[in-house]
């Protein structure tokens, strides 16, 4: 049975010859129900204070349930991004091995094709070289027949003037 302070304070009682001092037992009373008012006021405070207490930590776990799935969710995408950003990369890097493989093959394509090319011009030098000094030779064996020729029109010179001087 709940006692509440207006049920203390009505309470009468009966009296009696031998019984306890109305004064005292007013006061006792009066200090039973003030007690018991603040203690129901106090009990009153602390259930609505636990009652929004519970709906707090309701919301916290609610939130924190929420941070829980959003760190999840966040969790995934990272990972889902670094996979994708992993892939995209290894996808670049075999391009750019690709690429320079290419352009590796097309260096040593042009490299051979100076060397031909050099090969040629060398033979072509050599040609070149072969040509002019059979030219160089033709012209010093007429320079010398020349200077043989001139030799001998000298000798013949000499004589028809000897033969001219001696006859006369």
């Amino acid at each position: 049975m709940s006692i509440s302070r207006i049920d203390i304070l009505n309470q009468k009682f009966s009296r009696s010859l031998r019984g306890y001092s109305p004064t005292e037992v007013d006061r006792c009373m009066q200090e039973a129900a003030d007690t018991i008012g603040r203690l129901s006021e106090d009990r009153s405070l602390l259930e609505a204070r636990v009652t929004e207490l519970e709906a707090r930590l309701r919301d916290f776990k609610d939130r924190e349930n929420a941070l829980r799935d959003t760190l999840l969710t966040a969790q995934k995408v990272t990972d889902e991004l670094k996979s994708t950003a992993q892939r995209e990369a290894q996808l670049i890097i075999d391009a750019a091995y690709a690429k320079a493989e290419n352009l590796i093959n097309q260096g040593h394509q042009r490299l051979a094709k100076i060397h031909e090319e050099i090969n040629a011009s060398k033979k072509m030098r050599a040609q070149f070289e072969m040509k002019v000094q059979a030219v160089i030779d033709s012209h010093q064996q007429l320079i010398e027949m020349n200077r043989k020729e001139d030799e001998q029109l000298d000798a013949m010179e000499k004589k028809v003037a000897f033969l001219k001087a001696n006859n006369g």
